[in-house]
């Protein structure tokens, strides 16, 4: 009977291990700091998405290489926001955060963050 609920344990431990590592590996966090900027543009962003249809979306441009396009990243003092543009200047790491208008661009001005990227 020992012998019996011991396997049986073991088993229950593999198979709970196996379950946590095919969760996990569904999405990965990855911390990073970078210097963060911020745009006003009402255009299309790389990916095709409109800001003009939806200028309250929590946009940001990054470096590909770095953070992929469609990943959600968690930025302090803005929010949860997903990498849908590019930018010529955004190499590296370096974010450019979507603001609707200028003047809220102007406000947050270039900052050094500690950010959490969640890609798929």
């Amino acid at each position: 009977m020992k012998k019996i609920l011991m396997t049986l344990a073991v088993a229950i431990l593999i198979v709970s291990s196996i379950f946590n590592q095919t969760a996990s590996a569904k999405t990965h966090t990855k911390k990073m700091r970078v210097s963060a900027t911020a745009y006003c543009e009402m255009g299309r962003t790389a990916t095709g998405y409109s800001l003009r249809r939806h200028p309250n979306a929590k946009v940001i441009a990054v470096d590909p290489r770095v953070i992929p396009l469609g990943s959600k990243v968690k930025i302090p003092g803005y929010g949860t926001a997903i990498a849908r543009d590019t930018g010529r200047a955004i190499k590296g790491k370096v974010i450019d955060v979507h603001f609707k208008s200028r003047h809220q661009a102007l406000k947050w001005g270039r900052k050094h963050l500690k950010i959490t990227v969640y890609r798929k």
